[in-house]
């Protein structure tokens, strides 16, 4: 929107033209999406106080966790206006990507709602059923893959990229549909399940979007796509502003999140900004690189498919002291910031592993 206002204004001053520029914009969206979380944080948590929007904890949780019950959730409603109204505010508005990207989230934020609301409002202690919630993550996962199916124009828009080989990339072809679909449906579970501790999720999220961010401004400069190997896709360069909105809103959340939280996000904000970052991972072509950044989001879900499978196969027998893996390692006496500053660590190595294999291609 800012971008029309700047060029009519830019006939009169030449000044606005700076709007233009994709850096500039970069910048001043996350400045935006950081202050605007700011400022609402305080009226949110005061709000969901208000209407009785209580985290609810597991009996069988770390015992650390009974003293949060009753703290305000679905706080990932600020994050999910901020991402939308700013984004909004400083992308090009005739870009496809944007539009994709922010379906995702909103798709996924709805859902996330209803799971919320059902088990904060209506006390219902499963929330939405579960063949329910993942029957419509797969419609508006297929939706998204679909739709960036028949919008692509070129071969790299559909070309799965491995990390490390510059030769290893083939056209997926109708492949890509079921491909993206999972890539979206399991990120945006997989930050569901890491999002159990007092800024565990929402700083991964905020480096990993970074490290996308960067390779999405790589990915739509023709010479450093030719340079490092990587698909050259110009019409994605507006995600760019997207990332960084993700970032600002990101830290402006953790202020109310980090340790103790005053406010908690809910599966409204992890369903959507799991989705998010799988859809950014897709339109840019880099979902193996998603897969790396995240790896903390990987491992997290692996040890609950792994805990379940176990329980199931082996009679009760548990792998895990608790699944998701941060609470194993609680159950083991680590204090909780210490679980939190290391996954911490290990996703921002994570994220330079990711950006460095750019470089070894």
């Amino acid at each position: 929107m800012l971008v029309l206002i700047s060029d009519w204004l830019s006939q009169y001053l030449s000044f606005f033209r700076v709007v233009d520029y994709l850096s500039f914009r970069a910048v001043f969206s996350m400045i935006t999406a950081l202050v605007l979380s700011l400022a609402i944080g305080p009226w949110m948590i005061r709000k969901l106080q208000i209407l009785h929007f209580g985290q609810i904890v597991r009996n069988d949780g770390p015992e650390s966790h009974l003293s949060k019950k009753g703290t305000p959730t679905m706080g990932g409603i600020m994050i999910n206006a901020v991402i939308l109204v700013t984004a909004l505010l400083w992308c090009r508005l005739d870009n496809w990507a944007v539009w994709i990207v922010l379906f995702g989230l909103v798709s996924h934020a709805a859902i996330g709602f209803a799971d919320d609301y059902l088990k904060v409002v209506r006390k219902s202690p499963d929330g939405l059923i579960a063949r329910w919630k993942y029957f419509w993550q797969s419609v508006a996962a297929l939706i998204i893959a679909i739709t960036l199916y028949c919008v692509a124009k070129t071969p790299n828009e559909t070309t799965i990229v491995f990390p490390f080989f510059k030769e290893w990339s083939f056209d997926l072809g109708l492949l890509f549909i079921p491909f993206a679909y999972f890539v979206i449906a399991g990120s945006s579970n997989a930050v569901n399940l890491t999002d159990g501790l007092d800024g565990l999720a929402i700083v991964c999220v905020v480096m990993v979007a970074t490290g996308l961010g960067i390779v999405t401004w790589l990915t739509s400069n023709v010479t450093y796509a030719d340079y490092l190997y990587i698909p050259y896709l110009p019409g994605v360069s507006e995600v760019v502003i997207i990332c960084t909105t993700l970032v600002g809103a990101g830290l402006g959340f953790l202020w109310f999140n980090t340790y103790p939280a005053q406010m908690f996000m809910g599966d409204v904000g992890s369903l959507a900004l799991g989705a998010i970052l799988g859809v950014i991972a897709v339109v840019i072509r880099e979902e193996f690189l998603l897969a790396i950044m995240g790896g903390i989001f990987v491992l997290e879900a692996i040890s609950v498919i792994l805990q379940v499978g176990s329980y199931k196969l082996r009679h009760g027998k548990r792998i895990f002291r608790m699944a998701p893996i941060h609470h194993h390692f609680e159950k083991g006496g680590w204090p909780e910031p210490r679980v939190i500053v290391r996954f911490w660590i290990i996703t921002l190595m994570l994220v330079i592993l990711g950006l460095v294999t750019l470089k070894l291609r």
